[in-house]
């Protein structure tokens, strides 16, 4: 990867030779191996076995979870925020699984519409939940620094499984208590 990064700061003209340039190609495999660390992860893994038994039937939300990721069809970030709710079955996840789960697909090089979808298959798999929604909303750096440059568009995308797809109700509830 590093001369890959090599090849490409040399197609732009620059001089790797530069001071500023010189430990460029490293800096950037290494940084760009982390915004990838998904691949290299899997989600069994990551959840630990932290599913645990529960009475609870009511809606449980993590909110405004950070999250950051790579546009696969320009290699640049888009971020912003993910919204994750379920209603258990007797089961339920650990807290901060939820954001890590979220992570697992994000580090990886991503549409948007594919990676909400992604969160909520994993948390009803996990948990067994009765319904799973998922809302995204993100800023493209695709959308912003290029093309149409737009710099205050965003995206916002769902996946509703479940309770919340066949419920009005339930996805109604869910999308009243994710607003700020």
């Amino acid at each position: 990867m590093e001369q890959a990064f090599r090849d490409i700061i040399t197609a732009t003209g620059e001089d790797l030779s530069r001071e500023g340039l010189v430990k460029t190609p490293e800096r950037a495999a290494r940084a760009f191996a982390a915004l990838t660390k998904g691949y290299g992860q899997d989600v069994a893994e990551v959840v630990n076995g932290a599913i645990f038994e529960t009475d609870n039937d009511e809606m449980i939300i993590v909110r405004n979870i950070e999250m950051y990721s790579l546009c696969e069809h320009h290699l640049l970030p888009f971020f912003g925020q993910c919204h994750v709710g379920y209603i258990p079955k007797g089961k339920i996840i650990g807290l901060s699984k939820v954001a890590r789960i979220v992570d697992v697909f994000a580090r990886r090089l991503q549409v948007q519409e594919n990676l909400t979808k992604q969160i909520a298959e994993a948390i009803l798999e996990f948990t067994g939940a009765l319904g799973v929604g998922v809302v995204m909303d993100a800023r493209h750096l695709c959308m912003m620094m290029r093309g149409v440059e737009k710099q205050n568009s965003s995206m916002r995308t769902s996946c509703m499984l479940g309770a919340f797809r066949n419920c009005a109700s339930t996805r109604a509830e869910f999308l009243s208590l994710i607003k700020d």
